[in-house]
């Protein structure tokens, strides 16, 4: 049986939504078949991998988890809920995409979240509009994602553990080709990123700006070195 509910924005705009279609949804927006080009970054893994830092699932799992805690995809998390609120208040996206732009620690970091993010608002289309205009400039990713879930009346957590399951999903799928991981490893990586994916989703959605800060400098230092790689997969 599919629950029908009654989403009532801060606008006051009331907007009837499926647990269905919010989930086909967040299947599409987020899946490797959407064209944002995901599968071209691996986020400074590369190098990671290249040095000998991520040789296996367990040192994939740890590398991720801290990420997720108090890394990149910690903030990305904190920078979608703040857009999911700006978007769902009627207000601009401006302060909050560039605030997202000045946090990309490395010239590859701001590609890959600025065209990533443009090419999500421009396959948007495909739903009739409504989302971030040309004019709010540079579009990070997880910007333009908590954008469009508040627009199209979905909830705040609901976005967060999607947008997280795909993040780690894509940096899985990146070591399954480098390490090499089999893909048993892939989806063990996965499984035992569930927990923390729910977590920190929960903990976002409760987040301010004020809760923005990372603490995972070797991670950033790798996606740093990854541009002067010698011969790369990936773009990131």
């Amino acid at each position: 049986m599919i629950i029908r509910t009654a989403t009532t924005m801060p606008t006051g705009i009331t907007t009837i939504m499926t647990d269905a279609t919010t989930l086909a949804r967040l299947m599409t927006w987020l899946s490797p078949a959407f064209p944002v080009g995901a599968f071209a970054y691996s986020h400074g893994l590369e190098r990671a991998i290249h040095d000998g830092l991520i040789a296996d699932r367990a040192s994939l799992v740890a590398w991720l988890d801290a990420l997720l805690e108090g890394g990149s995809g910690w903030n990305d998390a904190v920078l979608l809920a703040e857009a999911w609120r700006s978007a769902s208040a009627g207000a601009g996206l401006v302060a909050v995409a560039e605030l997202a732009i000045a946090m990309a620690g490395s010239r590859e970091r701001h590609m890959e979240t600025t065209l990533q993010g443009g090419a999500f608002v421009d396959a948007m289309t495909a739903w009739g509009g409504g989302e971030p205009a040309s004019g709010e400039g540079l579009m990070p990713y997880s910007v333009a994602v908590g954008a469009a879930a508040a627009r199209h009346a979905i909830r705040l957590e609901d976005a967060l553990v999607a947008y997280l399951h795909a993040f780690a999903s894509n940096l899985v799928q990146a070591s399954v080709r480098l390490v090499p991981l089999g893909q048993r490893d892939g989806v063990g990586a996965l499984a035992a990123l569930e927990p923390v994916v729910l977590r920190v989703a929960r903990k976002a959605a409760a987040s301010t700006l004020d809760d923005l800060g990372s603490c995972t400098l070797v991670a950033d230092i790798m996606a740093m070195n990854h541009e002067t790689q010698y011969s790369r997969v990936f773009r990131s």
